[in-house]
């Protein structure tokens, strides 16, 4: 049975991606206490249940312990099971609960009954909490996706192939800042940029006279190469701490074209070595007039 574990930050974006899991005709179960997930995965298997998405959160932390133990039984018994980790930076969470104006749901925590915990300290104890799930999980950073996108990039997560390790390579724009979740981050902005291009200019990465002009410059070639040589030496060693994640972020000034045509590039490069997954942050992005991601 294919079974992923939805779990993260409060406001991250998990409703979002449940609904997106039930959509792609997942059983979906949300909200599981921690304890229960080893029976319920169990039970679900024995009922020819093929594919199901468990969302487990930071109020069930009292039996994390025993949903971290279950992960590894899991795993054990032969279940195709994945972590998936939501998160986002400090600021957009506030953002979202300041918008929504919902009390986050560790801010009156269980050992603290008597003292309310403001929205930034509910927000590190919940990181707190969740971190050592993140260590093993795939971790999506959401801040300033639009819902479309973030379903998007689910549906990215699932249907990529089940192997000991998944390489994410994820173009971004420097304007809008750095990802909040990157293992790896590589920076291209010196290369010949084709924004000052006009043709070129309202063109992605993904285009073939922006792939052309780009394949043509050695400069670029020889940044993938280098790239490409330092991961393959890198690889093995993170594959020995068990990781079964590892997000590469490319940059470039926009996000637009250098960036993305060199995650396309190493995503092609290392498809037959290991998962890969390559997504565009700043080319991806839905339209300004859609709906923000709200919190759950």
């Amino acid at each position: 049975m294919q079974l992923i574990i939805v779990t993260g930050l409060s406001g991250g974006g998990k409703s979002i991606a449940v609904r997106q899991l039930e959509d792609s005709g997942f059983y979906c179960i949300d909200n599981l206490p921690g304890e229960f997930l080893l029976p319920v995965a169990k039970s679900l298997a024995a009922s020819g249940t093929r594919a199901a998405a468990v969302a487990i959160d930071a109020r069930s932390h009292a039996t994390f312990d025993k949903a971290l133990e279950a992960f590894e039984e899991l795993k054990r018994e032969g279940f195709d099971m994945r972590v998936l980790f939501l998160t986002a930076s400090n600021e957009e969470l506030i953002r979202r609960f300041s918008e929504t104006r919902r009390r986050h749901p560790l801010s009156t925590h269980a050992e603290h009954l008597d003292q309310e915990l403001t929205l930034q300290e509910a927000i590190r104890l919940e990181r707190a909490l969740l971190a050592p799930v993140a260590q093993i999980a795939h971790v999506m950073d959401t801040s300033r996706l639009l819902p479309s996108q973030l379903r998007r990039w689910v549906q990215q997560f699932i249907g990529a192939p089940s192997a000991k390790l998944t390489l994410t390579f994820e173009s971004f724009g420097y304007k809008r800042g750095l990802p909040f979740a990157s293992d790896l981050v590589f920076d291209v902005r010196c290369l010949p940029n084709p924004y000052y291009l006009p043709e070129l200019r309202p063109l992605t990465g993904m285009d073939k006279p922006v792939a052309d002009y780009l394949a043509g410059q050695p400069l670029v070639g020889e940044m993938i190469a280098d790239i490409a040589r330092f991961i393959e030496k890198w690889l093995p060693h993170y594959t020995a701490q068990n990781r079964h994640y590892l997000t590469v972020c490319i940059g470039c000034t926009g996000g637009q074209h250098r960036s993305v045509y060199v995650a396309e590039a190493l995503g092609r490069h290392f498809a037959k070595r290991a998962g890969t997954i390559v997504r565009h942050r700043a080319v991806e992005a839905a339209t300004p007039a859609e709906a923000k991601l709200q919190t759950e």
